[in-house]
C-alpha cells in the first residue's frame, strides 16, 4: 500500500500541470460547496441574532380593520391586567424634515410610542431619561433620539436639553438611547434620522387618529407567550366582531423560526448545485485517469510480467484517483478560508462569514467518494490488460 500511494505520488509530480487541471475541477467544486453554504450559514446566524435582538418574548398586533370599535390608548393598560402580558405599547411611525440650529433639513423617521416600547424592545438608555406617562397624557413636545441621530445632527451623543424641529416644530430632547440600540438606516445616499416622541403627540402632529392600529405586547416570560397570544387573539375577536382577518398576530419567534426554515433550504440548494459542480470534476479525473491508464500501458505489461497480480494494478491507479481527488479538495479547502477572509474585509462590521469545517470536512470525504467511484473503472482496465499485448505496446 505505502508502495503504491508513492507510485501515485510521483506520478502526480511526473504530470504536474496535467495533474492540477484534472483536479481543478474537485477544487471548484469544493470552493463552491464551502463558501456558498458558509455565507448562508453566516447570514442565517446574522438574521436570527437580529430577530433574537427585538426580543423573543414579544409579539407585534396589527389591526386592519377596526370595525368602527376602535382600539383606545388606554385599553392598553387593561391588556396589561392579564396575568400572562406584562408590558403592551403602541407604535405609530410617520416621517419628517428634521433641523437642529442651522444646519439644512434633514429626513427622520419619527416613532410614536409609550414608555413601555422600550422596556419591550429592550433599548437603554445612555442620556436623559425616556418617554413618560405625563408625556403621553399632555401631548408633550419632546423627544428621545437613537445615539447616531444625536451625534450627526447635534455633534455630540449628550444632547439632551436641546431642540431640534421636526416639521418645524420644536421638540425638546430628552434623551439618547445607548450606541448598540441605535439603528439609523441609510436610504441611498441619504441618511434617515430616528427620533421617538409620544404617541399622542405623533398624532396630533401627523393628523393622523389617536386611535391604535398596531401595538407590541410582552409576555411574562419566555414560556408564556402562548398564553398571551391566546389572550389578545380572544380579546380582539370579542372587539371585532369574531372576525380573525381584521387582524394578525405575530410571534416574533416564530418568524425566526421561519426565517431559519428558509435559509436551511436554502442551503441545502446551493449545497446541491455545488455537489453537481463535484461529480462534473470527478467525470473529469476519470477522463485523465483512462488517458494515464492508455500511456501506461507498457509500465503495467512490465509490472504484471515482474510478477504483479491485477489487485496491484487495480489499487495503484485507485489511489491515485483518490489522492488527485483528495489534493482538488483540500486545495479548494484552502481557497475558501481564503476567499472568505476577503469576504470579511470587504463586509467589515457589517456581517462575519466563518469557515463551517463540518462543510468542510464533509466535502472532502465526498471528494474521496467521488475519486473511488470515477476511479474504479480506470482502474479496473488497468488491471484487466493482458499483459503480453502490454509489453507489446509501444
Amino acid at each position: 500500500m505505502i508502495l503504491a500511494l508513492k507510485m501515485a505520488w510521483e506520478s502526480i509530480l511526473g504530470n504536474k500541470l496535467r495533474s492540477f487541471l484534472s483536479m481543478l475541477g474537485i477544487l471548484i467544486g469544493v470552493i463552491a460547496l464551502v463558501v456558498l453554504v458558509s455565507i448562508v450559514n453566516s447570514a442565517t446566524g446574522s438574521i436570527t441574532d437580529t430577530i433574537s435582538g427585538l426580543g423573543t418574548n414579544l409579539l407585534l398586533v396589527s389591526v386592519s380593520d377596526d370595525k368602527e370599535n376602535p382600539i383606545r390608548l388606554s385599553e392598553l393598560d387593561t391588556l396589561m391586567e392579564d396575568e400572562d402580558i406584562s408590558l403592551a405599547a403602541p407604535l405609530g411611525q410617520t416621517s419628517a424634515t428634521v433641523k437642529y440650529g442651522y444646519t439644512s433639513d434633514e429626513s427622520a423617521a419619527v416613532y410614536g410610542t409609550t414608555n413601555p416600547y422600550f422596556e419591550i424592545q429592550g433599548l437603554e438608555l445612555a442620556y436623559g431619561r425616556l418617554l413618560m406617562q405625563t408625556d403621553v397624557d399632555n401631548m408633550s413636545y419632546v423627544a428621545v433620539l437613537t445615539w447616531e441621530t444625536a451625534v450627526e445632527l447635534v455633534g455630540r451623543p449628550d444632547a439632551t436639553g436641546e431642540k431640534v424641529y421636526l416639521d418645524g416644530i420644536p421638540f425638546l430632547v430628552v434623551g439618547v438611547l445607548a450606541e448598540e440600540d441605535s439603528e439609523t438606516s441609510l436610504t441611498g445616499d441619504e441618511t434617515v434620522y430616528e427620533a421617538y416622541i409620544p404617541y399622542t403627540t405623533l398624532s396630533r402632529i401627523s393628523g393622523s387618529s389617536r386611535y391604535v392600529s398596531r401595538f407590541y405586547l410582552a409576555g411574562t416570560d419566555d414560556t408564556s407567550l402562548d398564553l398571551a397570544e391566546a389572550a389578545v387573539t380572544e380579546y380582539l375577536l370579542e372587539r371585532l366582531n369574531q372576525d380573525e382577518d381584521a387582524f394578525t398576530v405575530s410571534d416574533q419567534s416564530a418568524i425566526a423560526d421561519a426565517m431559519s426554515s428558509v435559509t436551511d433550504t436554502l442551503a441545502l440548494m446551493l449545497g446541491g448545485i455545488a455537489a453537481i459542480s463535484l461529480l462534473v470534476g470527478g467525470i473529469g479525473i476519470m477522463n485523465i485517469m483512462l488517458v494515464s491508464v492508455t500511456e501506461r500501458t507498457r509500465e503495467i505489461g512490465i509490472r504484471k510480467a515482474i510478477g504483479a497480480d491485477p489487485r496491484d494494478i487495480m489499487v495503484q491507479f485507485l489511489i491515485e484517483a483518490l489522492l488527485i481527488s483528495i489534493l482538488g479538495g483540500l486545495l479548494g479547502i484552502a481557497f475558501s478560508w481564503g476567499i472568505l477572509q476577503i469576504a470579511n474585509a470587504v463586509a467589515g462590521e457589517t456581517m462575519t462569514f466563518t469557515l463551517d469545517f463540518s462543510v468542510a470536512w464533509l466535502s472532502v470525504g465526498f471528494c474521496a467518494l467521488i475519486g473511488a467511484i470515477f476511479g474504479l473503472y480506470p482502474a479496473g482496465k488497468a488491471a484487466r490488460k493482458n499483459p503480453i499485448e502490454a509489453l507489446r505496446h509501444s
